[in-house]
């Protein structure tokens, strides 16, 4: 559809169509925005998606809340967003995607938003298939989808996981907000956990889940239990899980220097097939 010659403007329930196309271009890379468009972010977020068009058509778009996530931006496109979304620089706690346009879209944004907290400039994008038990992986039975009564004890882990990945707590003061969040992953079927003695000892989430992905996050092993083998079964039974119904393909990104985690992926049937590139501010 013919639009006006805007190259940046925030996109609408018209829009809905075009910007899943552009999404499901690299579903594992777009995975992230297309679940947010599906969950009525068009409608119930306005102005948080902004398409960057060319000749009048969608090019290319990102996510801008909280963290910007940037889909199918060329250098272009990049520098068009960049203008739009210079001052929004304290509204913002990250910038992650596919590396090049991360990078392009950082080197607009970098005289006037750094410093930062992190860069981590390689995490291998990894994506599978293949379910665990065709490969011979043996799959832990415990792991299973958490209840809605397990909140109070999947958010400890989840709090846990945040703040060795992130540096720093998920939430200060009231946990509200935080908590309103596991619950609803839980109640759609979206928090995996293997729980003994009333405690979660592994966990893992569907973050992000549309055009038959879904990117899995927040993956975490009590402390005591790591490098004893547990890692591996039960991210094999997560796999197998979703793949039993909730998509076709399941997705991650990683740090690449995380050794143990990449090493459990790839036992798991995860190749590598892009790279994210994560800014945080």
């Amino acid at each position: 559809m013919l639009r006006q010659r805007v190259p940046v403007r925030p996109l609408g329930l018209a829009d809905l169509d075009a910007a899943m196309e552009v999404c499901a271009r690299d579903r594992a890379a777009g995975v992230f925005v297309a679940a947010r468009i599906a969950e009525g972010a068009l409608r119930r977020h306005p102005g948080s998606l902004l398409g960057h068009y060319r000749d009048g058509y969608l090019d290319g778009l990102a996510w801008v809340s909280a963290n910007i996530v940037p889909v199918g931006l060329d250098p272009d496109g990049a520098a068009a967003l960049a203008t739009r979304i210079g001052k929004m620089r304290r509204l913002c706690a990250s910038i992650f995607g596919p590396s090049e346009e991360v990078a392009a879209l950082w080197a607009q944004l970098a005289p006037t938003w750094g410093p930062v907290r992190a860069i981590r400039d390689s995490q291998p994008l990894l994506t599978t298939s293949t379910r665990p038990s065709v490969l011979q992986v043996a799959l832990d039975e415990r792991v299973r989808p958490a209840r809605p009564d397990e909140v109070d004890i999947v958010l400890p882990a989840a709090a846990n996981m945040f703040t060795e990945e992130i540096g720093y707590p998920p939430y200060f003061g009231s946990d509200r907000g935080y908590r309103s969040g596991i619950a609803a992953l839980i109640r759609q079927g979206h928090t995996f956990v293997r729980v003994e003695n009333g405690e979660v000892v592994f966990k893992a989430d569907v973050g992000s889940l549309a055009l038959g992905c879904a990117q899995i996050q927040g993956v975490w092993v009590h402390p005591a239990l790591r490098g004893q083998g547990l890692a591996v079964p039960a991210m094999a039974a997560v796999v197998e899980q979703v793949l039993d119904g909730l998509a076709d393909e399941v997705s991650l990104y990683v740090n690449d220097y995380n050794a143990p985690a990449r090493a459990t992926y790839a036992r798991c049937g995860f190749e590598q097939v892009g790279e994210f590139r994560t800014i945080l501010l």
